[in-house]
């Protein structure tokens, strides 16, 4: 109650603008002419820094790393204030060290390319973002290399946020204390981080293996994404496409993500998210959460996902909260949303848990007002196509589904689809059908749900 409103971002038409012509642009900043080498072994890291920083003082700069060239950089943190009208251009190969032996020792192995306090800055180019992410998956502790999904000792240091280093400390020094918290839960590895940034755009771009995340927008506003590619293997750990956090006014089109974990994954404090024209492979699918972990609270609201395609994934369109959080989920859309090959096509998960041993409470996220419209396509019959776990002592409210319909890919179909004190509507019939919708409102909503949003 009391946030700024936020407008969700204008859709735009499939893109036809180009990356920059450099020979059209005055203020280019050749990594060139700041002595990068871009042989794909020397580190021209300084060369990044330094043209970063003449970019940074003219308006409307270009940092350039020109195509036929590969530049491996370390870690290093892009900061503003800037001038505006950023650009980072990236028309060749930018290459993060090749794993875990090649990382500098004094760089934080949590972390790559960190974009900190800008505003109005794009992020382009007809080049690739290479992470070199095969061997951080190999290491001992990642989940597919023990025996049936399990891990085995060893280090487990993945490019992220490290909680220790300075610039994080400093920044937790500057700013709210429900900020460090709220910015606590949402940390995760990731490979290219914006944060605490407005008015994004990142366009046009090839990123691929990451060590984990992709791209990650954290304490920002304004961000705009479009016609991306991100790829990596269907099996690497905890490789999230794009993840947003604390993050509003958002928009995702045009874009194709292959990875192993979460397509596009919304954290906490989100709200004015529109994706939009993305397609999703041998992924966990587009997920709100995880949510209320450490039994911290969660408020995500006005989210919609429309004309997309998932293919081949653990997950289609998921909510997943833990228990003993407190908040809201609310005024979310999935609509003409096409699947193939999905396992747990349509899931709201309260009981989310990494291990059997999760103790059950009673608070939760509270989520309501959740539309489901024209889902279609096949199902991986392990799992039933629509499941709905919602927690006892706070049922989900006003799910809404129609023109749901969908098929097993193989074998026989499965006619139960899965509810747990989930109250809502059925404007069409489904298929399968889905019989153990609560109709209407619960007779009361406890009294102690703590929404705080």
């Amino acid at each position: 109650m009391g946030s700024p409103v936020y407008q969700s971002p204008a859709h735009p038409p499939p893109s036809t603008r180009e990356p920059n012509d450099p020979d059209e642009c005055e203020n280019v900043f050749d990594v060139m002419t700041f002595g990068a080498i871009g042989d794909g072994s020397t580190d021209d890291t300084e060369a990044f820094r330094t043209a970063w920083k003449a970019a940074c003082e003219v308006e409307s700069g270009v940092l350039l790393a020109p195509a036929d060239y590969t530049f491996t950089i370390t870690s290093t943190i892009f900061s503003g204030p800037c001038k505006p009208g950023l650009v980072f251009q990236v028309d060749g190969v930018l290459m993060a060290p090749n794993g875990p032996d090649c990382w500098p020792e004094n760089d934080s192995p949590r972390q790559w390319l960190i974009f900190y306090l800008l505003d109005n800055i794009t992020l382009t180019g007809n080049g690739i973002i290479e992470g070199n992410g095969e061997e951080w998956w190999e290491l001992p502790c990642k989940p597919h290399r023990g025996p049936n999904g399990t891990t085995l000792p060893g280090p487990c240091d993945s490019p992220a946020v490290s909680l220790q280093s300075s610039f994080i400390q400093s920044t937790f020094q500057s700013i709210d204390k429900s900020v460090v918290v709220k910015v606590f839960f949402a940390i995760s590895f990731q490979l290219i981080r914006f944060f605490m940034s407005s008015n994004l755009v990142v366009i046009s771009l090839r990123i691929q293996n990451s060590p984990q995340f992709h791209l990650k927008f954290e304490g920002c506003s304004g961000v705009l994404v479009d016609e991306l590619s991100i790829s990596s293997p269907a099996l690497s750990p905890n490789t999230d496409g794009i993840h947003i956090a604390n993050t509003k006014g958002v928009g995702i089109y045009n874009s194709i993500i292959a990875n192993g974990d979460d397509c596009v994954s919304i954290g906490p404090g989100c709200a004015f998210v529109d994706i939009e024209n993305i397609t999703c492979e041998h992924s966990h699918g587009i997920s709100i959460g995880s949510l209320g972990g450490h039994s911290s609270q969660a408020c995500v609201s006005n989210i919609t996902v429309r004309n997309a395609f998932i293919k081949d994934s653990d997950n289609g369109v998921r909510i997943k909260t833990w228990q003993g959080g407190t908040g809201s989920v609310a005024g979310i859309t999935f609509e003409d949303i096409q699947m193939e090959n999905v396992r747990n096509c349509i899931i709201i998960d309260q009981y989310y848990c990494f291990s059997k041993g999760c103790r059950n409470q009673t608070s939760a996220v509270y989520v309501s007002d959740v539309s489901y419209k024209n889902i279609k396509g096949t199902y991986d019959v392990r799992s039933p196509p629509m499941h709905f776990a919602c927690s006892d002592a706070v049922p989900c409210t006003n799910i809404t589904l129609s023109d749901v319909e969908l098929l097993p890919s193989a074998g026989e179909m499965v006619d139960d689809p899965f509810c747990w004190n989930v109250y809502g509507s059925l404007q069409t019939l489904t298929l399968p059908p889905i019989s153990c919708l609560q109709d209407g409102e619960p007779q009361s909503i406890s009294e102690s749900i703590n929404y705080g949003c």
